[in-house]
């Protein structure tokens, strides 16, 4: 007879599982945005990696707000900010204060179209930090604009075209008061099964960057990436290898290393729903005698 081990949880209507079947790429439709080329390799390689100490909690009350505090111990330094976040339909508005007297708030409205998204975000008291952001996206595309409420304005543009399977995308920004283009960057994204591969030119051609994903068993969210960037002007190379497995349906680990011999692993407990732990350390394998660096993460929600 079957029986479900541990860490499985079966209601009368629902089965859910410890790891997901299928992933996220295989049930998406479009190709995303811009920002989505070579998402899922950054993230394997860099996400919550860190060397300071960090705590999240956040609350909920009966009328729908969420109040978020944070707080970030760097070196002798610490940060902290407060963040409110109120949904009302499909209006969601974001205000965060934080330690040095700076309020930022961000009003989205998600779909007052199939596919559209505004976002109005402002800064105080940067009285020029106004901006007014589109995203649209589509089966076959995906955009995304913005422009500074400002006499002269920085205006960006990205938008992909495509499919979920192959993507080709673009990322610029143009700055009105001297007339130039102060980025320009293209994609190239391609997912097929299990491995997704991207490969991006950067900083107006001066940088070069491949990256590779690939999940190597879906049961155990094992999954290993790969990230070489070229730079012209400098001749240098940076390659960053990494891996992600999962112990039981509460516990990740991943470790990463690069060519400067920087070697890093964290270690991930959700201890409860929506609760995580988090411990990464890293080590200069090539000055073997200096400390490590150890970062702690806590992040509470009910």
């Amino acid at each position: 007879m079957f029986s479900f081990p541990k860490g499985f949880h079966r209601s009368a209507h629902t089965l859910l599982l410890p790891f997901p079947i299928f992933s996220e790429e295989a049930m998406s439709k479009g190709p995303g945005l811009y920002s989505d080329i070579g998402k899922k390799a950054r993230d394997l390689l860099f996400k919550d990696y860190h060397s300071d100490q960090k705590f999240t909690i956040s609350t909920y009350s009966p009328t729908g707000v969420a109040i978020t505090s944070s707080g970030t111990k760097k070196g002798d330094h610490f940060v902290a900010d407060v963040n409110t976040q109120l949904k009302n339909k499909n209006i969601t508005t974001d205000v965060k204060v934080d330690t040095s007297s700076n309020l930022f708030a961000t009003i989205t409205v998600n779909e007052p179209a199939p596919g559209l998204k505004t976002i109005f975000s402002f800064r105080v008291p940067d009285q020029r930090s106004g901006k007014v952001e589109v995203q649209y996206l589509h089966d076959y595309a995906g955009i995304s604009t913005s422009v500074g409420l400002t006499a002269n304005p920085i205006v960006n543009f990205s938008g992909v075209v495509g499919t979920n399977v192959l993507a080709l995308g673009t990322d610029l920004s143009f700055d009105t008061k001297i007339g130039e283009l102060t980025k320009f960057n293209a994609g190239l994204n391609f997912t097929k099964d299990d491995l997704i591969t991207s490969l991006t030119v950067n900083d107006k051609g001066d940088a070069l960057n491949a990256s590779y994903y690939h999940v190597v068993n879906h049961l155990t969210n094992t999954a290993v990436g790969a990230e070489v960037t070229h730079r012209f002007s400098t001749n240098e190379n940076t390659l960053t290898l990494g891996t992600q497995h999962t112990l039981d349906p509460l516990t990740t680990v991943k470790a990463r290393v690069n060519n400067f011999g920087k070697a890093s692993a964290l270690i991930q407990h959700e201890w409860r729903p929506k609760s995580f732990f988090t411990i990464s350390g890293e080590v200069d394998t090539k000055a073997i005698e200096k400390s490590a660096k150890v970062g702690l993460g806590l992040a509470l929600k009910p």
